[in-house]
């Protein structure tokens, strides 16, 4: 039977892991099946209370918080197992959730990368912000998913119940096949957190491999447990990291072109800001932007990135998509033939 690593990257969320980590163990006595809690310079005595409350979870202590990228790619490298899942520590699992993403990925050997579905800790019948039923970018390089267009998040009536190839699954919950993980040389450091989940799908798929969600696995998910939403700092990593994404990724022959229409499209949001009294936000992007051109001098572009057809691509625009349905779009009214 395959190996199977649960990992959960906890910094100072003690009170999640009391909450969550033991259903967790409850769902996860499967034969092959690990749990590591890597602690990422917690200040709150989450390892110390982990160790004694759950002594069969192993715990990994770092002695600074090194983001999500660089604290899971520090972890991943000291764990062996056939297969890694990403799990965060807001997550509530559910029975049979890894024996569903195990058989998943039994009945489609291309796939790389997968998620369950995810749904919402506070209101149970409805789509998670991050990830919901699977991800999806559109042309310009904005995220959306399947339950969940920007803003608008819907209800979930087993609309989306179907496996299906999408362009990114979520770092909420993100299983991925251990050879491939260290094969692409694991998450982008230079993103720390956020965004860091799509480019590593988007350069799994360049390298060949597949990424599904299996929504007969189910978890639910807090969400905002580390930077709140409305948070400037998680503003500008989105920005920063989206445009790092992009100048990664894209094919040379749209990579102009994409970045000019998003440097437009950026500073209107950025002057909308200013406009709404949202200074900080305003100085968020501005410093997303000024970052990006520093960073992306020790960016390596993705091989492949020319040659490789990708799935779970919107050839619209999601936020001009957004706008014409009033702001209450569904997925399957608006991207129908995503690709």
């Amino acid at each position: 039977m395959a190996t199977i690593a649960v990992v959960i990257l906890n910094w100072n969320g003690k009170h999640y892991l009391e909450r969550f980590l033991p259903l967790l163990v409850k769902h996860s006595r499967i034969e092959g099946v690990s749990i590591v809690v890597a602690d990422n310079g917690s200040t709150d005595g989450s390892a110390d209370w982990t160790e004694f409350m759950h002594p069969s979870v192993r715990v990994i202590r770092f002695p600074e918080n090194y983001g999500f990228t660089g604290g899971y790619n520090k972890a991943l490298a000291q764990i062996e197992a056939d297969y890694y899942i990403l799990l965060n520590s807001d997550v509530e699992v559910t029975p049979n959730w890894i024996q569903e993403l195990v058989a998943g990925f039994e009945n489609n050997p291309s796939a790389g990368v997968a998620m369950p579905k995810i749904l919402s800790a506070f209101d149970r019948e409805s789509f998670e912000y991050a990830g919901a039923s699977g991800g999806f970018i559109d042309r310009l390089g904005y995220p959306f998913c399947r339950g969940r267009i920007l803003s608008n998040i819907e209800k979930d009536k087993g609309q989306y119940n179907l496996d299906s190839q999408v362009f990114w699954a979520s770092g909420a919950a993100m299983m991925v096949r251990s050879s491939l993980y260290h094969k692409l040389g694991g998450l982008d450091d230079n993103f720390f957190a956020h965004m860091e989940e799509i480019d590593f799908c988007w350069r799994a798929q360049l390298s060949g491999s597949e990424v599904w969600v299996f929504p007969s696995s189910v978890v639910y998910h807090v969400g905002g447990g580390t930077l709140p939403n409305n948070s400037p700092k998680k503003l500008y990593l989105n920005y920063r990291n989206n445009l790092l994404m992009l100048y990664k990724n894209l094919p040379q022959r749209r990579l102009r072109s994409v970045l000019f229409t998003r440097k437009l499209s950026d500073g209107l949001s950025a002057v909308i800001y200013l406009l709404q009294g949202k200074k900080s936000f305003f100085m968020a992007v501005w410093r997303a932007h000024m970052d990006f051109y520093k960073m992306k001098k020790k960016v390596v572009r993705t091989e492949g990135a020319d040659s490789v057809s990708l799935k779970g691509v919107f050839k619209g625009l999601i936020v001009l998509s957004f706008l014409l349905n009033r702001g209450k779009p569904r997925f399957i009214e608006i991207a129908p033939d995503v690709e």
